[in-house]
C-alpha cells in the first residue's frame, strides 16, 4: 500500500516524499488506520520494521489540524533509552517539517544547558513529549509539568522499558494523565509482564502482530549443549578460535554480566560490560570504546539486543538463552548487518533447553550443534526427555516445523479539514486509568 492511500494530509505526505518513502511497511499499513480512528492499540512489532513512522504519522497529522490556544502538551511518547529518545525526535522532525507541531526530547546524561532547555520546552508545552520515563518524573517531580491536556500516550518498546525496571515509572506517570486518552503500546514481544500493562491502561485495544522475521541467512547459527559451570570456559574457547574481535556477549542478568567481565579480564580480553546500572555517560564512553575498536567484546544484558546500529560485529554470543525466542533474532541480528556475513554462538545449558527448543519452532529449522571441545564435559540431553515427543538420542524428537471495533465515540470527536479540502476524522476514545474504564 501506498502512504498516498491513507487518510493523511497533504503536507505529510510532502513531507514523506521529500524523505523518499513510498509504500507503507505492514506495521504502517495495519496500524494508521487504527490510530487515525482513535483506538487503543497494541502492536507487536520488532525494530525495523518502520513502527516509529506508524504512530508518529497519524498522530503528527492529528495535532497539526486539532491545534488550540492553550500550549500545553498533547502527546507523550515514553522510551527505554536516550538512544531511541533521540532517534524519535529526529524522524519527528523529518514528518513534521511541514506541519506547525512542535516537540522536545527528554532524557538524562545531559549537561546544564540541555537540562535548562528541557525545562523551558516543558513549561512552554510542546505538542509531543518524548521522554525516557526516569528523566521525565525528575521534572514533573519539580512541579512545573502539566499534564491535564494529555490526549495520546505511546510506549515505544513497552517489552524492554519492563526489562530495565521501569514498570513503576511508567505507572506513576500514567495515574497523572486524563483518563479519556489514546494509548498506543508497541513492543517487540509480548510476555506476561506486557499482557498485564496492556490490561492495566489500555481501553479494548486493536491488536496488529507483525511476524517476526528470520534472522539474515548469511549468519552462520551454532549451538552447544552445555553444564553451566562449563561456559566460562567455553567461551574463551569460542573466543579465541572463532574471533575476539567485535564481539557482543548477551547474559541474562546484570550480575553475569559483571562476574563474566571479570573473568574475561583476568584471561586477557579487552572486555567491557554493559547494563542498566550504568549511568548513561558511562554507557556512550563504552560503545564510543566498541565502535573504534578500544574495547573487542562488549558483554551485556537484552538492554543493547535492540537500538544500536553497528555494521561489523563479527559475532554474537548467548551465554544465556533467551527467555523469549523474538530476542534470540533480535541478538543475533546484531551481526550480519549491511551485507556482512556473522556468526551467533548459543550455549544451551539444562535449564534452557525447553527455551531453545521454542527458538527452533519459530525459526522452523534446527541449528547445528556440534559436539563440544575436550574438556568441556558431557552435553545434557536434547530435547528434555519430558518435551521429546518420543523421540529417542541427543536430536531425537525435533519438530521443525483488523478486527472491527464497536468502541463508542467519547466528548471530543475532532472533523479536521486537510489544505486540499478533504476530511478526515481523529474519533473521540475512552482509555483506562488504574484499569478502568471511563465513558462520558
Amino acid at each position: 500500500m501506498k502512504f498516498e492511500e491513507l487518510d493523511l494530509s497533504n503536507d505529510i505526505l510532502d513531507a514523506l516524499d521529500a524523505m523518499h518513502f513510498e509504500e507503507c511497511t505492514p506495521i504502517q499499513e495495519q496500524a494508521i488506520p487504527v490510530i487515525i480512528e482513535g483506538k487503543d492499540l497494541i502492536a507487536i512489532a520488532q525494530t525495523g520494521t518502520g513502527k516509529t513512522a506508524a504512530y508518529l504519522l497519524p498522530v503528527i497529522d492529528y495535532l497539526a489540524y486539532n491545534k488550540d490556544e492553550r500550549n500545553s502538551i498533547k502527546c507523550i511518547i515514553m522510551a527505554p533509552t536516550r538512544e531511541l529518545a533521540r532517534q524519535i525526535d529526529v524522524q519527528m522532525e523529518g514528518f513534521g517539517y511541514f506541519l506547525p507541531v512542535s516537540s522536545v526530547p527528554i532524557y538524562g546524561g545531559t549537561d546544564g544547558k540541555t537540562f535548562a532547555q528541557q525545562q523551558n520546552g516543558l513549561k512552554r508545552g510542546a505538542d509531543v513529549v518524548i521522554a525516557t520515563p526516569g528523566r521525565l518524573i525528575a521534572h514533573i517531580n519539580m512541579g512545573y509539568v502539566n499534564l491535564s491536556d494529555v490526549e495520546v500516550l505511546i510506549l515505544d518498546e513497552a517489552d524492554r522499558m519492563l526489562d530495565m525496571g521501569f514498570y513503576d515509572d511508567i505507572m506513576q506517570i500514567v495515574n497523572k494523565l486524563p483518563k479519556n486518552r489514546q494509548t498506543l503500546l508497541f513492543s517487540a514481544t509480548m510476555p506476561p509482564k506486557i499482557k498485564q500493562l496492556a490490561k492495566t491502561i489500555l481501553y479494548e485495544p486493536e491488536e496488529v502482530k507483525i511476524a517476526v522475521s528470520k534472522p539474515a541467512e548469511k549468519i552462520e547459527q551454532t549451538a552447544y549443549l552445555i553444564y553451566e559451570n562449563f561456559k566460562p570456559d567455553m567461551l574463551c574457547h569460542v573466543l579465541n578460535t572463532v574471533t575476539r574481535n567485535r564481539v557482543i556477549v548477551f547474559a541474562d542478568s546484570k550480575l553475569k554480566v559483571k562476574d563474566l567481565a571479570i573473568r574475561m579480564r583476568r584471561n586477557k580480553f579487552k572486555v567491557a560490560e554493559m547494563h542498566s546500572d550504568l549511568e548513561q555517560t558511562q554507557r556512550e564512553e563504552i560503545m564510543h570504546k566498541f565502535t573504534t575498536g578500544k574495547i573487542d567484546i562488549l558483554i551485556a544484558t537484552n538492554i543493547i539486543s535492540r537500538g544500536i546500529d553497528i555494521d561489523d560485529i563479527e559475532l554474537v554470543v548467548n551465554y544465556d538463552v533467551p527467555g523469549e525466542p523474538e530476542d534470540y533474532i533480535h541478538r543475533i541480528g546484531r551481526t550480519a548487518r549491511a551485507n556482512n556475513s556473522g556468526k551467533a554462538v548459543t550455549f544451551i545449558s539444562e535449564r534452557d533447553r525447553i527455551r531453545f527448543k521454542r527458538i527452533e519452532e519459530l525459526l522452523e529449522a534446527e541449528i547445528n550443534k556440534p559436539a563440544l571441545p575436550e574438556g568441556m564435559g558431557e552435553s545434557p540431553s536434547y530435547p528434555p526427555k519430558s518435551d521429546s515427543g518420543g523421540g529417542k538420542g541427543r536430536f531425537g524428537g525435533r519438530r521443525n516445523g483488523r478486527r472491527g471495533s464497536n468502541k463508542p465515540s467519547g466528548d471530543k470527536p475532532a472533523n479536521c479539514k486537510k489544505q486540499n479540502g478533504n476530511h478526515r476524522r481523529f474519533h473521540g476514545k475512552k482509555s483506562a486509568g488504574n484499569g478502568k474504564a471511563t465513558d462520558k
